[in-house]
């Protein structure tokens, strides 16, 4: 088993409802625990801004599924949930999900790039993984804490008692 960290982001078709129904599946993977997740935070979307805010959090997990095997798991929990795969980047999505860390593995294929390609230029994933996991260390990068300098200017507001049950 490994830890894994997975970003989670909605801005369509009740974003909260969407967060809960992705973190309820992450649950439910096979030879996978789910172990942590963070709040959930409210961020202006990057890039495309005519869309609205988005939702985002973090969850850990430890796992026995290979990067690849974690994320077809991760893909069919998006395509059940909704999301179609538009092309460009940053625009509106029912659910977005992303390994960002896997154990302290890179991984640089062209379907799969860990850590995760934008992670550390994102409040909306620098923020919740910091929550969850303070001292953490960004495989070729360092401390993960060292770039919350970079994104302090993006807007994220976290959500107080965001997650039920």
């Amino acid at each position: 088993m490994v830890t894994a960290y997975i970003a989670l982001g909605s801005n369509l078709d009740d974003p909260m409802d969407q967060l809960y129904r992705a973190r309820s599946a992450i649950s439910e993977l096979p030879e996978t625990v789910l172990k942590h997740c963070s709040s959930i935070y409210r961020t202006k979307p990057v890039g495309y801004a005519a869309q609205p805010d988005f939702l985002n959090a973090v969850c850990a997990v430890e796992t026995a599924l290979s990067p690849q095997a974690l994320l077809a798991k991760l893909q069919h929990i998006e395509q059940a949930q909704g999301r179609k795969r538009l092309p460009g980047r940053n625009g509106p999505r029912t659910l977005d999900l992303d390994i960002l860390l896997y154990a302290d593995r890179v991984i640089a294929q062209p379907d799969l790039e860990i850590p995760h390609a934008r992670m550390l230029e994102r409040a909306f994933v620098i923020m919740p993984l910091l929550e969850i996991a303070p001292h953490l260390e960004v495989p070729g990068a360092g401390p993960l804490r060292g770039y919350l300098i970079r994104v302090k200017d993006q807007g994220i507001e976290k959500l107080q008692g965001s997650w039920r049950g």
